[in-house]
């Protein structure tokens, strides 16, 4: 079974979103997704200052099975990333909402519009579990 977090956001695509509490979010992909990829070999993520719109492509997470696209959950412009998965990409798979999250988003708008169009935890289990 997949572990999925309270508290944090998630789309339909597998990301998840952590309110940092100051106009930020951390995003990551969710345990179920890592599961479903397999091994994580590599992380493409864009680069800093890049603007992005909720489902925007903004990166590729390479595995032993296959390459998928990342897509941004929310819009913003990306202020870090995560540097330690160039060397370590199986952080994903061993710490998917730790460690392994992905980039940092300075939304463009309030959190409640950003957060409107994601899932909370109970309906991402409900997402999941219909796939």
């Amino acid at each position: 079974m997949s572990e999925i977090k309270q508290g944090l956001w998630y789309s339909e695509e597998h990301e998840w979103v952590q309110d940092m509490g100051d106009g930020t979010v951390l995003v990551g992909i969710t345990d179920f997704a890592q599961d479903r990829l397999g091994d994580i070999v590599f992380v493409e993520l864009p680069d800093l200052g890049t603007e992005v719109d909720a489902e925007d492509g903004i990166g590729t997470i390479e595995s032993v099975k296959t390459v998928s696209d990342l897509f941004s959950p929310v819009s913003g412009s990306v202020v870090e990333v995560n540097d330690k998965l160039q060397d370590a990409p199986e952080l994903v798979n061993e710490d998917p909402y730790g460690g392994g999250w992905m980039v940092k988003i300075k939304l463009s708008g309030s959190g409640e519009e950003a957060f409107a169009k994601l899932l909370d935890a109970e309906a991402y289990g409900k997402h999941i579990d219909e796939n």
